[in-house]
């Protein structure tokens, strides 16, 4: 699968990257999503250390990350459990 060269400025640097086509889209938006937290983050408390501020996007990026993987984890325990009274279910009838 052939890759596409994109470069991505997040903060006042530019990363040039490889990317599948398929993925270009997800990488763009991910840096725009790292760009609108730096600058939320660089007017709501006043902070232009550069460092500090990718450290803080880092963070809550991972807690969102983080409780997403529980809500995904909660979920896919409800539908297996579901799927376990349904099995019994036509176990059941088909007894």
């Amino acid at each position: 699968m052939d890759l596409l060269s994109v470069k991505l400025k997040i903060g006042d640097r530019e990363y040039p990257m490889k990317v599948k086509p398929d993925e270009e889209e997800r990488v763009r938006n991910a840096g725009k999503y790292i760009n609108d937290r730096l600058k939320s983050y660089r007017s709501k408390f006043g902070i232009d250390d550069k460092e500090d501020l990718l450290a803080m996007v880092a963070f809550d990026c991972m807690v969102d990350k983080l409780k997403s993987d529980e809500s995904s984890s909660a979920v896919d325990s409800s539908s297996e459990d579901r799927i376990e009274s349904l099995n019994q279910m036509i176990k059941e009838s088909l007894s």
